[in-house]
């Protein structure tokens, strides 16, 4: 079996109830987007600022690398999340919204959201045996998509 289906496979066992499905399906995404505004606010050394990289840019490089490893289907769709997500971090900007404030208040909701589902579930989170599971839920979230499209991840 190869590493992702076993990720996957061992991922959903704990996420089996419909509303917690739901609510995945809505804070995972979210907390991806505002891990980005979280790491983007972070202030950067001048010699980064320069070329308007973030800690947001840095951090997406070996994360994507990793879901391409796992996956090329499941790396492409996270490229894709990764690229609305720096998006909706400009967006916030553009409105003016303080992107640091927004994404913590966002993260926390979401997170309360997660742990509410894990509760209805009577499981507890997956990242709690393993810290990979933090990055494997974002992609779990797009195998439902893939394979409603079809597309073999």
């Amino acid at each position: 079996m190869r590493e992702i289906e076993r990720l996957m496979n061992h991922y959903g066992e704990s996420h089996q109830n419909k509303t917690n499905i739901w609510i995945h399906a809505i804070a995972v995404p979210a907390i991806y987007f505002v891990t980005i505004g979280l790491l983007w606010s972070i202030p950067i050394p001048e010699f980064l600022a320069q070329y308007k990289i973030t800690f947001a840019h840095i951090l997406a490089v070996p994360t994507l690398y990793y879901y391409f490893k796992l996956s090329g289907p499941i790396g492409a769709a996270m490229t894709l999340l990764t690229i609305i997500s720096f998006g909706g971090v400009k967006l916030l900007l553009m409105l003016d919204i303080n992107v640091w404030q927004f994404c913590l208040a966002l993260f926390v909701v979401m997170w309360i959201l997660q742990f509410v589902g894990h509760k209805i579930e009577g499981k507890k989170p997956s990242f709690f045996e393993d810290l990979r599971f933090l990055l494997v839920g974002p992609a779990w979230w797009w195998v439902h998509w893939l394979k409603r499209m079809n597309i073999q991840y």
